[in-house]
């Protein structure tokens, strides 16, 4: 298993849950502007993001939850590359909606919520 990235969660918005409970989890690195922190999962990279984006059927961890890459948009890893931001849909689509999306299988909605505390590890992995 190679790890294309792994970062851990130091800050969780006020509105994420709702967010989760949806199946959406928006990712930005520490430091982000005030109004985006509100719907986003802060995170600080423990290992550089590989290059190369993660291909479909890699795995995506957060803490205990773990679902499988469905899709990946076009823009995607380049945003997680220059500043760590991404949005992941666990709604298992073959396609990404929108160009800085990755999507995954489907997760249990109260798991998510539960796994995005301070600490938790995000890891994505082929």
């Amino acid at each position: 298993m190679t790890v294309l990235l792994r970062t851990r969660v130091t800050s969780v918005g006020p509105e994420v849950a709702d967010l989760a409970e949806a199946g959406v989890v928006i990712l930005f690195a520490d430091g982000s502007p005030p109004e985006l922190a509100e719907v986003s999962v802060l995170h600080q990279t423990e290992q550089r993001p590989s290059d190369g984006a993660p291909a479909k059927g890699a795995s995506i961890t957060l803490g205990p939850v773990s679902a499988s890459i469905t899709a990946v948009g076009a823009s995607a890893w380049s945003k997680v590359l220059e500043m760590g931001h991404v949005v992941i849909s666990f709604n298992g689509a073959a396609e990404a909606e929108r160009p800085g999306e990755i999507c995954a299988s489907p997760v249990d909605p109260e798991a998510l919520v539960a796994a995005l505390k301070t600490g938790t590890i995000i890891t994505i992995a082929a």
